[in-house]
């Protein structure tokens, strides 16, 4: 009796797998009598490494344009698998539209030779690609790209390199490609604020493979190629890790070895300050980089990095220099966790909070945004298509505006203020648009042995160490190492929408610390949905190529990378935010020593305060409508 529940655990999975082969098999049969599928082609680059690449184009004589992806994914259409069948559903879709779909593993990945490093693989490989497509007897000459998250943070940097044939692009969740772009300075997601964000120690772990993998013979043919790829997936899955445990190890630089996962990509990282000279020699695009490519931009605000993708485009819509390109820049922001863009329902949570109908027709957009720039068919799409859609949450609509933030915002300041008692939500933290006049700092002790736990928020790609999305923040809230900062009850509606500003005046007596800031929605039942967050190392106050220590009891001013949302407070709502010292696992402890923080293991307590008076005025700004 007691094997059935196993034995029925494996006939679920078998019939869930069948399942997934046989829709696989539908779609794949529909492909096959409307393309022309060419597998396991090894397209050369200039060094002489081959990329494996599929090919699906539609049955005709005409010149098409291409559609192209390329990713470190596995997309091999033998066997079961979420990633292939999306591929296969891909090339159906864009087939049926009068399109060839190629897909194309990077460097080093599956089927594809080199060496794999993460946005390290050459730009030339880009560049190359569209070169070999654009030249096909079958091509029209006009391609466009589409991905998400590492399947579209390869696209701006190669975009800078301005390929003729290269005519439009669809990124969607590319933080991990955005190096620095305005006053961000991310490195692909690496850092927040100075602070490594750990979803690159748990991300590296689940997909880079061994090097001893099995490795495809030198000129083995297409044919062989093929044939090799039913009987070999060439993707190892790693032993499952609980993350929440393996992102507490320390130090940090040996995270990967605790987990038992190939590291000399992770090695090589962990030690790079956030101004390295690695971080400009591979894939990041960095804004003194040139994109001259009309863009479709999608985002969403609890995406790991929805601030930099905002600012790249506004930088983009602002400082290209040709004003076509300029004037041929879109932007949706869904309000969906990372790349669930098409995951909206009628009553779509994220986390806990519903935030109602948040669909959005973004297949029949994006064929429109192809069809004008790879088909020459304007049909509707400029007259159809806002500037900008974004979706606002609390009045849970879409919204329209021809710039972001929308142009009829206004920054209202907000300040800090206490009676320096304002740790936990039950203490006396205020917020208020009135100066505060005397110097009450609020007090609080971190611990990084004992560091507040990441709960909800902007984040992706952390196993079970984190869940992205919005949640009750009251327990959180009843810790000491919070400081809580809340508005009066508000007499009317109001809408935040854009980006949040946050200048904190403190003092340690630590040499170095970090300060958190969340901002949050507060239901009149005192349910409290966080909205954005982020995170300051004080070493970088004064910029990121230089570290500047504390010096005990002094006070220092620390502005915090903006935030972004858009929120309707609802009248009988109040606005808060918490401050801190710790978000953790989401960002890596601060052990406030002064020292290289990768390679330490043991950390001292820091007390910190936050000081808010008419000479150290602490504020957040936010961008009211």
């Amino acid at each position: 009796m007691k094997q059935y529940p196993t034995i029925i655990a494996l006939i679920a999975l078998f019939l869930l797998s069948t399942i997934q082969l046989t829709a696989q098999d539908d779609v794949f049969s529909k492909l096959e009598a409307i393309a022309v599928v060419d597998q396991k082609i090894m397209m050369p680059m200039r060094d002489g490494i081959r990329l494996a690449t599929d090919i699906y184009r539609p049955k005709t004589d005409e010149l098409v344009p291409i559609i192209f992806s390329r990713t470190p994914y596995n997309f091999n259409s033998w066997g079961d698998g979420e990633q292939r069948t999306r591929t296969a559903e891909a090339a159906l879709y864009y087939v049926q539209q009068g399109y060839a779909y190629v897909v194309q593993n990077e460097r080093g990945r599956y089927f594809s030779e080199g060496e794999w490093d993460i946005l390290g693989v050459p730009l030339t490989d880009g560049y190359d690609a569209f070169s070999w497509m654009k030249n096909q007897p079958w091509s029209n000459g006009k391609i466009g790209a589409i991905g998400c998250s590492s399947t579209a943070e390869w696209l701006m940097a190669v975009a800078a390199l301005d390929h003729p044939s290269f005519a439009a692009m669809v990124p969607q969740g590319y933080g991990a490609g955005v190096g620095r772009v305005g006053n961000y300075l991310e490195q692909g997601n690496w850092y927040r604020g100075g602070v490594e964000q750990l979803l690159f120690f748990a991300w590296l772990y689940g997909v880079e493979h061994d090097k001893f993998k099995p490795r495809i013979p030198a000129g083995a043919t297409q044919e062989d190629l093929i044939r090799i790829s039913r009987f070999y997936d060439l993707a190892p899955e790693n032993p499952e890790v609980d993350m929440a445990e393996a992102l507490s190890h320390l130090p940090i630089q040996d995270m990967l070895v605790n987990m038992n996962g190939k590291r000399e990509i992770f090695d090589k990282m962990v030690r790079r300050t956030p101004n390295h000279p690695d971080w400009y020699t591979g894939g990041l695009y960095h804004d003194d980089m040139e994109i001259n490519m009309p863009s479709f931009w999608f985002t969403s605000w609890y995406d790991v990095s929805i601030s930099p993708n905002l600012a790249l485009f506004n930088h983009v819509r602002n400082n290209a220099k040709d004003a076509a390109v300029r004037d041929n820049q879109y932007l949706v922001i869904a309000p969906t966790l990372h790349c669930r863009y098409t995951r909206a329902t009628e009553n779509t949570v994220v986390g806990e909070r519903n935030i109602g109908d948040a669909r959005l027709n973004y297949e029949e957009q994006i064929r429109k945004w192809f069809d004008l720039w790879l088909k020459g068919e304007p049909k509707d799409f400029k007259s159809t298509t806002p500037r900008v859609q974004y979706y606002t949450m609390g009045s849970n609509k879409w919204q329209r505006a021809t710039q972001w933030p929308p142009a009829d915002t206004k920054m209202v300041t907000y300040y800090l203020n206490s009676g320096g008692k304002a740790n936990t939500a039950a203490g006396d933290g205020v917020l208020t648009t009135k100066k505060p006049r005397k110097d009450n700092p609020d007090s609080f002790t971190y611990d990084p042995m004992n560091p507040v736990k990441s709960y909800g928020g902007n984040v992706c790609c952390t196993g079970n160490a984190v869940e992205g999305g919005a949640f009750d923040q009251q327990e959180m809230e009843k810790r000491e190492d919070i400081l809580v900062y809340t508005t009066d009850v508000l007499e009317e509606g109001v809408e935040v929408s854009g980006f949040i500003e946050s200048t904190l005046f403190v003092s340690s007596d630590v040499k170095d610390t970090d300060f958190t800031i969340k901002l949050i929605d507060v239901y009149p039942d005192g349910t409290a949905y966080n909205l954005d967050e982020t995170i300051q190392r004080v070493r970088y106050r004064e910029g990121y190529d230089k570290e500047v220590f504390m010096e005990k009891g002094k006070v220092y001013q620390v502005a915090l990378t903006p935030m972004s949302t858009s929120n309707y407070f609802e009248k009988g709502h109040r606005i808060r935010v918490e401050i801190s010292s710790s978000n953790f696992p989401r960002f890596a402890r601060n052990l406030n020593t002064g020292g290289t923080n990768y390679d330490e293991t043991e950390g001292v307590v820091a007390h910190n305060k936050v000081h808010h008076s008419v000479k150290y005025s602490s504020f957040i700004k936010l961008p009211i409508r």
